[in-house]
């Protein structure tokens, strides 16, 4: 076992002395973006259920926010993994290990098997869409990450701007040429900041989305915050990691559309400008992730991610002008 193993073991059987002298296997999780690491412990005889390490860092301002946010999420109710151990000064949670098959691992399965999944997930995402932001206290909120705003939006398209446009398509965007684009962006922003908030998962895409014995179960929540349901929505369901159909998308968007009680064509109208946002940030995402941090795997998906936001471009002929900036 390498020293670094052998450490996370020994830090792990002090917090459950029980475990003291049961043989256990230490797997490193190698997966995702996140500079967080985790690690899964299977202990022998059954000694104890399989449980995942996530040891973070204070290097990103969400990643404490983890253990409250699970705390919170489980109590609406939401499927969460149990925390067994919380160590704050070392960094460290212990968690219940739920497996490792995930929405994306289905992504090549047929319609009719991969439906009922994203339903499931679906139905989780609708309980935390259901606590709106004026039933949140004002501390509660200052204790998320930042909500949703004009500021947070524009962050998030400059983000896009700089990282995906200027420095992977090396394109500049301060010429008349870009005007159109620059206002679409701007009425964009401002558009979606006039909607009344809920809170949100922030990342709620199908590598985030665990399935055990036919259920969903979310992970990597700590950007939980205030937000609009329709940018979890178009997370999901303009999700460049799997290939989702037009047909299938609207199908899946009557299915929340009517767990909730929403008019479907409003609840669209909104969806397409945030299936917008989501994927300009995320494309600014892959880029810095594969350019800056060394993590080139993730450009494997931009193609995807472009073909996403044009498709999106063609359901709103208000967002046609930012085809611009990536085609």
């Amino acid at each position: 076992m390498p020293p670094e193993h052998e450490a996370l073991l020994i830090l792990t059987r002090q917090q459950f002395p029980k475990l003291m002298e049961v043989a256990c296997a230490v797997e490193p999780i190698l997966k995702g973006g996140s500079d967080r690491h985790f690690y899964r412990f299977t202990w022998a005889a059954g000694a104890h259920p399989p449980m995942i390490l996530m040891v973070y860092t204070m290097a990103r301002r969400d990643n404490p926010k983890f253990v409250p946010c699970t705390h919170r999420l489980a109590a609406l109710g939401v499927q969460v993994p149990r925390i067994y151990a919380f160590d704050e000064p070392r960094l460290c949670v212990w968690l219940e290990d739920l497996g490792t098959d995930d929405l994306h691992a289905h992504r090549d399965e047929p319609w009719e098997v991969r439906r009922p999944l994203y339903e499931a997930s679906l139905r989780e995402a609708a309980k935390i869409h259901a606590v709106t932001s004026d039933q949140l206290t004002a501390d509660e909120i200052a204790a998320m990450e930042p909500e949703f705003t004009v500021r947070l939006y524009e962050w998030e398209q400059n983000y896009f701007l700089d990282h995906f446009v200027h420095s992977h398509l090396q394109r500049e965007t301060a010429g008349a040429d870009f005007a159109a684009a620059h206002t679409a962006l701007a009425q964009l922003r401002h558009s979606l900041a006039q909607h009344p908030r809920c809170l949100v998962h922030r990342d709620f895409q199908s590598q985030n989305v665990l399935i055990r014995d036919g259920t969903a179960w979310l992970v990597d929540y700590q950007g939980l915050r205030p937000g609009l349901a329709e940018y979890d929505l178009a997370s999901l369901l303009y999700d460049p990691y799997v290939t989702i159909s037009r047909s299938e998308r609207h199908d899946l968007l009557s299915y929340y559309a009517n767990l909730r009680g929403l008019s479907l064509p409003e609840l669209r109208a909104v969806f397409y400008q945030c299936a917008a946002q989501r994927l300009m940030q995320a494309l600014g995402a892959y880029a810095n992730l594969s350019r800056n941090l060394g993590k080139t795997h993730f450009e494997q998906h931009m193609p995807a991610g472009v073909r996403n936001l044009a498709s999106v471009c063609d359901e709103t002929p208000e967002l046609d002008a930012l085809r611009v900036l990536f085609t």
